[in-house]
């Protein structure tokens, strides 16, 4: 076996430490690229009963976006497992006790039919902004790609940016908006 062979199985057998942030990203959409990581689907090696996927980190979760009115409508399921410990909590609420839960969910969600789909989590890092552990970002190696391009917001362009933008009028001095 070459040292090229013998490199490229070594990647194919490793578990690789990923990172995916979330800024505005449609948390159902970015579950399907982060659960292609998370199960080790692309990889050559996989097989549904295989436990060959990676490490995925997630950040800013606190920062994702619902199409839609998905923030009013969507609801989440929970069960205690008592007699009458059944109860429906909308999106924006979950969200607002814990801003990873709604991405932690989908993420889950999109694995059904996963044998393997609760230690297939453990693999999945959540935080809700960049602040992530020196000790797990010593890990990460590679960066997955987004589904929706970031804009930039408007109070983070510079005045020169906004000065040299090309403009459609000009309006006289004494324009008053109302």
């Amino acid at each position: 076996m070459t040292t090229t062979q013998r490199v490229q199985q070594w990647a194919t057998f490793a578990r690789t430490w990923h990172i995916f942030d979330c800024t505005w990203q449609n948390p159902f959409q970015a579950a399907l690229t982060i659960r292609k990581h998370l199960m080790g689907l692309h990889k050559p090696i996989y097989h549904p009963l295989n436990n060959c996927g990676d490490h995925v980190v997630v950040i800013n979760t606190a920062e994702i976006a619902l199409p839609g009115d998905e923030w009013a409508k969507r609801v989440y399921f929970h069960h205690t497992g008592y007699p009458g410990g059944a109860s429906w909590t909308l999106a924006w609420e979950l969200h607002k006790k814990d801003p990873t839960m709604v991405m932690k969910k989908a993420v889950y969600t999109s694995m059904k039919g996963n044998l393997q789909r609760r230690y297939t989590m453990q693999r999945l890092h959540l935080y809700p902004d960049a602040n992530v552990p020196d000790e797990i970002m010593s890990n990460v190696t590679n960066q997955l790609k987004h589904d929706r391009v970031v804009p930039t917001r408007l109070d983070h362009i510079d005045e020169e940016t906004i000065k040299n933008f090309p403009k459609i009028m000009d309006y006289p001095e004494n324009y008053v908006l109302k």
